[in-house]
């Protein structure tokens, strides 16, 4: 494994390893809190962090399994284990959000004591700490290219702005009255759409992942300046780039003068390899296949 890989997957542990910690915390604060308080969006609240801690658990699995050599059996290595465990654990959160979302419902009709004052500071406390996460994870993930630690620091943003729809449920309650006691409910459901919202946008990037779909359009442009800069390479008529877990593969159609020797041809393919996979550490491996140059102006003889 390349040095920039390596600590691509260690930092991507590290931030994961953090949000699993401080997920468990607040999922446990929030929870008391809420069954203390008689605040069932907190609760929904400390369920939504609680899958945020399922998240992290299979992020971690997938990251340890991804870093596994290739094999007999995985030629192509193990780094699709990450879209694989994202789709699994995105089902896991939608039946979750679907369970709160009943239990919001069938609580309108009933009669339950105000929160206390002090459930506002724990929605307030998440709702800063759930920000302050996201802007970490944000830095890591742009800096290492993980799309896996980008979507978890989105997730925390999310996180934060259900809390902040919690802290407005609970203010409206202490501040109306019991007649606002429905506040408290409407504030689960809508951390019910953002859990939602949110697994729905992971179980797309995760069968996005699995489908094979081409790498964002400024990643391939850079790969291909890369490319087209090697010396003997004419030009590029194909370029595919797929994104599998932390990593990329990349298959190219390299043209080169048609009357070079085998011996050139392979030579210019191989340097146009070795310098895309130096100047691009998430890069696994390319597969180049050399084509004859022909310029627009020159027919094919051969068609």
């Amino acid at each position: 494994m390349k040095p920039s890989t390596a600590n691509a997957y260690r930092e991507a542990t590290a931030a994961s390893v953090l949000g699993l910690v401080v997920n468990f915390s607040l999922a446990v604060v929030k929870l008391v809190g809420g069954l203390l308080g008689h605040s069932f969006a907190l609760i929904s609240d400390a369920a939504n962090s609680m899958g945020d801690v399922l998240t992290s658990l299979v992020v971690l699995f997938a990251l340890r399994v991804a870093q596994k050599p290739a094999d007999s059996e995985h030629p192509y290595g193990h780094t699709r284990i990450e879209a694989v465990a994202g789709s699994n654990v995105a089902v896991l959160i939608l039946v979750s959000a679907v369970w709160i979302g009943w239990e919001a419902i069938g609580r309108f009709s009933t009669t339950h004591p105000l929160p206390p004052i002090w459930t506002l500071w724990i929605a307030g406390g998440n709702a800063a700490i759930k920000e302050s996460l996201y802007r970490y994870k944000m830095r890591i993930g742009r800096r290492t290219g993980s799309s896996a630690v980008i979507a978890n620091a989105w997730d925390h943003r999310s996180d934060a702005l259900c809390s902040l729809a919690v802290l407005v449920g609970l203010g409206i309650v202490r501040v109306g009255g019991p007649q606002y006691i429905w506040a408290d409910e409407i504030a689960a459901l809508f951390v019910v759409a953002a859990i939602s919202w949110t697994a729905i946008k992971l179980l797309q990037q995760s069968t996005n992942e699995l489908m094979d779909v081409q790498a964002n359009n400024e990643l391939v442009d850079q790969m291909r300046m890369t490319a087209i800069k090697v010396e003997g390479v004419k030009d590029i008529e194909k370029f595919r780039v797929r994104k599998s877990g932390l990593e990329y593969f990349a298959d190219i159609h390299v043209q080169v003068d048609p009357q070079a020797t085998v011996e050139k041809g392979h030579a210019i393919g191989h340097a146009a390899k070795e310098a895309l996979l130096s100047e691009h550490g998430l890069l696994r491996d390319v597969l180049v296949h050399l084509e004859p140059y022909r310029p627009a102006n020159i027919p094919n003889k051969l068609q």
